[in-house]
């Protein structure tokens, strides 16, 4: 068996005098898709940093293959220096890699190479790293949350491009599709250490939870073994003068476990407090169109929100979501039309760019607005430390000025001001930014159980499943279009995600007669492009491994008792079987066209020669 490109064994690292990484493992071989998961301020990407040789871990070992060929995508790409785009995105590129696959990645994602580093936004910024990163097709690649500041078209592009890629991958993401489309290995990092599952993402959450109720059962037998010595000690030698030292040591050596254990870390408790129920209608928008210039945002645009809705705004970046949000909300005038907002509305708003958090600003003010040591929660004051717990701040951070905090720690901190807010109407705009999973899953169920109404703008598309009731989508030239359940029941209705629409379906190519034959000789200027090139070599094994996917889930649905132990699952399953066949079938079928233009351009070069 081959040897793992990369090694890392008992990795330990100190930070500001306080332990972060304990023993770390991480082994990576050629081909594996994994994925590093771990609490928000775990270490993942100190670990990764480590793993890609950014810094110097403390002990431990570090083995990597000397011929193997790595890149390393960072949370925030530092493309200072660089006159241009290109220019940065060569200087990522081997002596023998080839630059029109740069330029391809480039414009794929919609950039020519010619931008300015400086002046180009984060998502910009993210999508030239990637394009380094990937034009040179390494046996490794290591991406830390490679999705961050991208929409959906974007993400749902590389997801597919990834997994056309032969290269190892670590990812480190807080987009659960996104995990569970890539990883087919996951590593958990938690208290410093790590621990690996064999399996992808999809069957993490389930294992972790399995792992942890088996850590609190082994606490409870510390903690009971811990009760019975002390009762010998002091009931059990009554007769004697001496203790046995034997029992003295075990009883010392207990108490020495049980208090260096390190305890999982606190959950995050999310609750909102509730204002007045609100009017049955909460947003009625009639005929509304509003323009940038010569470029309409939104065009004769109508919609009614009821209580109890819960809305997902979806589209590429620029299609002017948060625009229709401020116009719904009443915040932005129409050019036309009108919108009318319900009785009785109370709004907590949680904007994307933070901009309501003052840098200066401690913590402590940011949640009582000065002057107080408490927050009111549903007519209840709880004690600013206390509601700082709850968001899994430290009290030693009461003081600390906002400007120093993460970007996890910011995103909790807007969610922790809006929840506090009474409110029967929330309006969140990107709300899942930089939080980690756990904390996720909880924003979800709050939501879930919230009495009042939410609209939403996020490019998650697991958060939109799992709380969206319908889908806005962005259509293009101001056009929005509302679908009925989530971001994948919208997908079903649409027959496709963000993105652009698919192309039609080529027409049937006419039989090659001896006289097309003549005229397609030294005249045809047909050739296979990068972007054909690249599809030829890669849609074999995509192919094979959605044939792989199509066969595990016949495999399943040939249960004959599933669809009356599990009638959900059993339609589950042959959602996902429909959607596997019917992009199989698609990708057979431009497999098939490719071939078909390779062999006429090859026998067009033949003619000429």
């Amino acid at each position: 068996m081959a040897p793992p490109i990369l090694n890392l064994q008992n990795v330990t690292l100190t930070i500001g005098g306080k332990p972060l990484l304990e023993g770390a493992d991480l082994s990576v071989s050629a081909g594996e898709r994994l994925c590093l998961v771990g609490r928000n301020g775990s270490g993942k990407s100190t670990l990764l940093k480590i793993a890609a040789g950014e810094i110097e871990k403390d002990g431990g070992a570090r083995f990597f293959q000397p011929d193997a060929t790595v890149r390393y995508l960072p949370q925030e790409p530092d493309l200072s220096g660089y006159k241009s785009v290109m220019a940065y995105v060569e200087s990522g590129l081997g002596p023998s890699d080839e630059l029109h696959r740069a330029r391809y990645l480039l414009g794929e994602l919609g950039l020519t190479g010619d931008e300015d580093p400086t002046r180009l936004s984060g998502g910009e910024a993210r999508r030239a790293a990637l394009a380094r990163v990937l034009a040179p097709e390494p046996d490794l690649i290591f991406l830390d949350e490679p999705t961050n500041h991208l929409d959906l078209p974007a993400i749902e592009w590389l997801e597919s491009e990834l997994a056309s890629l032969r290269s190892a991958l670590v990812l480190i993401s807080h987009d659960r599709r996104f995990l569970q489309t890539l990883s087919r290995a996951t590593v958990w990092l938690d208290r410093g250490r790590t621990k690996r599952l064999d399996r992808g993402f999809g069957e993490f959450e389930a294992w972790r939870d399995k792992v942890l109720e088996e850590e609190e059962r082994d606490r409870h037998k510390l903690d009971r073994q811990i009760v019975n010595e002390e009762h010998w000690v002091r009931y059990g030698v009554t007769a004697r003068r001496k203790r046995n030292m034997g029992r003295m040591a075990r009883l010392s050596d207990l108490r020495t476990a049980k208090r260096e254990a390190r305890r999982v870390v606190g959950d995050v408790k999310i609750s909102v407090t509730e204002g007045r129920t609100s009017g049955k209608l909460v947003v009625e928008a009639e005929q509304v169109s509003k323009s940038w210039g010569d470029r309409p945002i939104v065009k004769d645009f109508s919609i009614r929100i009821l209580r109890g809705d819960r809305l997902g705004i979806v589209g590429p970046n620029g299609a002017g979501k948060t625009t229709l949000l401020n116009l719904m909300t009443g915040v932005l005038e129409p050019d036309s039309g009108t919108v009318k907002l319900g009785a009785s509305l109370e709004m907590a708003t949680l904007d994307q760019s933070r901009k309501a958090l003052n840098p200066v600003w401690t913590l402590k003010d940011a949640l009582t607005g000065g002057g107080s040591d408490f927050v009111e929660i549903n007519g209840e004051k709880k004690h600013v430390i206390g509601y700082m717990k709850d968001f899994l701040f430290a009290p030693e951070q009461a003081r600390t000025p906002i400007g120093r905090l993460s970007g996890g720690e910011r995103g909790r901190l807007m969610l922790a001001r809006a929840l506090s807010q009474p409110s029967n109407f929330l309006v969140l705009d990107e709300p899942t930014n930089d939080l980690d999973l756990e904390t996720l899953d909880l924003l979800q169920e709050m939501l879930t159980d919230y009495p009042g109404t939410v609209v939403v703008v996020s490019h998650d598309r697991d958060f939109l499943d799992r709380v969206a009731t319908s889908v806005l989508v962005s259509e293009g030239e101001g056009k929005w279009i509302e679908y009925a359940g989530g971001y994948t029941d919208m997908v079903a209705q649409r027959g496709h995600g963000v993105g652009l629409p698919p192309q039609p379906e080529p027409a049937a190519r006419p039989p090659r007669t001896a006289e097309t034959k003549k005229t397609s000789g030294s005249g045809d200027k047909k050739k296979l492009s990068f972007k054909h090139r690249h599809a030829l070599d890669t849609l074999p094994g995509r192919m094979e491994e959605t044939q792989k996917i199509r066969a595990a889930l016949q495999a399943k649905l040939d249960d004959p008792q599933l669809y009356a132990r599990d009638r959900f699952a059993f339609d589950k399953l042959s959602g996902q079987l429909a959607e596997a066949e019917k992009k199989l079938s698609k990708m057979e079928e431009e497999w098939l066209e490719l071939e078909m233009l390779r062999e006429e351009v090859e026998g067009a070069r033949e003619t000429s020669a």
